[in-house]
């Protein structure tokens, strides 16, 4: 008879099969109902555009499908319009098709109503698909005007690096951390703590490609230990990034400091 750690063990496995193709399932209902609404704001569109319908018809049409089918949701007067802005939006953009149909609803609508250039609509159209945001994230992201300070961003990348990947996308001037709410008066060690404590909202304004390593990382340098406030990996650059946090203004042996602990670093990488 098989032990109780090996029989969990295949029970988990078999419940991780189950998660994986509801997973699945979901990202496909996702689809067809963004392709659902594509299609009915298509339609309304050019019956608006040829002068056929107004807002009255499309009041009574969704007073129909009410009637007609109590059970399907979702189409209301207003999401009807909706779902003609959403069409109209997009509709000359068709690199986009793809795209559209890995997002749900709830923040396609937050993109459309509070951004404003097409550049901008298509920047959290990527944005969220690659990490998977839900509606809040994605609403603290526009919020914090990410677009804005990625645009913002002038640090240049190597030429080598710029071969592999485009590093300015990954990295901010700016980092928004009114999550924190720290008092007036705080140390350095207070903003440390307070990083570490609202872990999961430090990470989403980094980005998700961080992975977390330590806090106060220990690194030893002939027999001498120095420590790194945050060190994290970027698993998109495949490297480490140090922070060295600072509550006061920018001095230049700040960067010399880093850019010690990173040589350090890299020889203890190297040595192991």
């Amino acid at each position: 008879m098989k032990n109780t750690n090996s029989k969990e063990k295949e029970f988990i496995e078999i419940v991780n099969i189950i998660q994986k193709a509801k997973e699945k399932a979901l990202i496909s209902v996702n689809k067809e109902l963004i392709e659902l609404y594509w299609q009915v704001g298509k339609y309304i569109s050019n019956k608006v555009k040829n002068s056929k319908w107004g807002k009255s018809i499309v009041s009574e049409l969704a007073d129909y499908i009410s009637k007609k089918d109590p059970e399907i949701k979702g189409f209301s007067s207003s999401n009807i319009w909706r779902m003609k802005q959403f069409y109209e939006t997009y509709s000359k953009i068709p690199k986009l098709a793809t795209l559209l149909r890995e997002l749900n609803w709830s923040n396609h609508l937050l993109i459309i109503s509070r951004t404003k250039s097409i550049e901008e609509k298509e920047f959290y159209l990527n944005l969220s698909s690659k990490e998977r945001y839900s509606f809040r994230e994605l609403e603290r992201q526009i919020d914090s005007c990410y677009f804005e300070r990625t645009m913002l961003s002038t640090q240049k990348p190597s030429p080598v690096m710029q071969q592999n990947l485009n590093i300015s996308s990954q990295f901010k001037d700016t980092y928004f951390l009114d999550f924190l709410d720290l008092p007036k008066d705080f140390s350095e060690k207070d903003l440390q703590s307070a990083l570490v404590n609202n872990f999961k909202d430090f990470i989403l304004e980094l980005g998700k490609d961080f992975a977390f390593i330590g806090q106060e990382y220990r690194i030893q340098i002939e027999n001498n230990d120095y420590f790194i406030d945050l060190l994290f990996y970027h698993r998109s650059l495949q490297c480490l990034v140090a922070f060295e946090l600072k509550i006061e203004d920018f001095k230049p042996e700040f960067l010399g400091k880093l850019n010690f602990y990173l040589e350090a670093l890299d020889r203890n990488i190297k040595k192991d």
